[in-house]
């Protein structure tokens, strides 16, 4: 690996890379190559990092910070760590956790010129360093996930994982155009434990406003919001547990309700929120069939219809509609109506549910309001949800 002083030139990782046993040294020729593009990386970077991924691409910035003594110190002590390792991916894992002294400082020492975020760079730059350590955690070195019944890599052998683990050390020392080895190399350890993993969720359906959802927001982009009197009805997930059922009893019935709601002509769209959650690793996302279900049971037309394919839980479900709707230019001012079955719904109107938001996503997405039935309660977005939280690195 790297040593301090090259930590921060892309020319020595190329030169630092090991080579996998059993695979032959790369010609004089093929090393003097420039690193390919892997567009699966750029984007699950992007994705999960947007802050440290802006700061790799600028390549004054990063030496810059690499200069101030604090940062060359730190930099200088992670890499040492990483070089005693020895190649040994499992102890890799391990020292490319970012320490709370080491988030710290580095937080601290970032420049003004990154792009902004709503509660400022520092807080932005701790959630991405203890997304970090969070998909280290769970996909590399077996700690539990928050919700183990529906995160992480599933359940494999000592054996696997290390073979896991060594294919994601070697990926991670192969160069590639826009890594963040720039940074520092426990970024693309991540990004590769989760490639690896088949765990690449966060960047699926993407971009939201095409595909799919093409239609809808080109329709949002001439709506006339103040023409109704909700900006969209939210349409929450309710996940199956059998391995190769699409839609679950529960999501069918909040899919009439949404129907019939939106038969009244009050709404401006239908969102439909739900990934690839219920079961374990499904192949269906929830949302895509939820979506499916409206226009051909239902009638519903594509172009009113906004689907959410990454929500795992009842919070996400509330926040990723709230992002949408920033997307499509809705007006926060403007009430949206959440449909779902009477337990869900008494919920997301309820008190614990307030202090499981902040628990869980350090704010409120948005903020209950006048409940219409025992299935329909007014929902107001709010703008805090546009933050991304790769601590969550299926959904961030």
């Amino acid at each position: 690996m790297i040593r301090a002083g090259f930590a921060w030139q892309a020319a020595a990782l190329v030169a630092a890379c090991a080579v996998p046993p059993g695979v032959a040294s790369a010609t004089p020729a093929a090393a003097a190559q420039a690193p390919v593009t892997d567009a699966a990386f750029a984007a699950l970077s992007q994705r999960l990092f947007p802050l440290f991924t802006a700061l790799g691409a600028d390549r004054g910035a990063t030496e810059a910070l690499a200069r101030q003594p604090a940062v060359a110190t730190l930099l200088a002590a992670r890499a040492d760590r990483v070089a005693s390792c020895q190649q040994e991916p499992g102890c890799a894992a391990q020292v490319l956790v970012w320490r709370e002294d080491e988030i710290a400082a580095l937080t601290k020492a970032l420049p003004g010129s990154l792009p902004a975020f709503d509660d400022g760079v520092a807080a932005q730059a701790r959630r991405e360093l203890q997304g970090v350590n969070m998909i280290l955690g769970t996909y590399g070195l077996g700690e539990v996930p928050p919700y183990p019944a529906i995160d992480g890599a599933g359940t494999i052998s000592p054996a696997e994982r290390r073979a896991w683990l060594q294919a994601a050390h070697w990926m991670a020392q192969t160069p590639r155009a826009g890594s963040l080895n720039a940074v520092d190399p426990s970024f693309d350890f991540t990004l590769a434990l989760l490639d690896g993993s088949n765990r690449t969720d966060a960047v699926a359906f993407l971009p939201l406003d095409g595909g799919m959802n093409a239609a809808a927001f080109a329709r949002a982009r001439r709506t006339n919001w103040g023409a109704f009197r909700y900006t969209a009805l939210i349409v929450t997930g309710i996940g199956p547990e059998l391995a190769d059922m699409p839609l679950s009893p529960g999501g069918k019935y909040h899919l009439r309700l949404a129907a019939q709601q939106f038969a009244r002509g009050d709404a401006a769209f239908i969102i439909v929120s739900g990934g690839r959650a219920h079961p374990f690793n499904t192949r269906f996302a929830e949302a895509v069939e939820m979506r499916r279900a409206l226009i051909e049971r239902y009638g519903i037309p594509p172009d009113r219809i906004v689907i959410d394919p990454h929500a795992r839980h009842t919070t996400t479900n509330m926040r990723n509609a709230a992002r949408l709707l920033i997307a499509m230019g809705a007006p926060l001012t403007q009430d949206t109506l959440v449909v779902c079955n009477t337990v869900q719904s008494a919920n997301i109107g309820s008190a614990a549910f307030v202090d499981r938001n902040q628990r869980e996503l350090g704010y409120a997405p948005g903020t209950a309001g006048t409940r219409l039935s025992p299935t329909a309660l007014e929902w107001r977005p709010a703008a805090a949800a546009a933050r991304i939280d790769p601590r969550d690195p299926l959904d961030p």
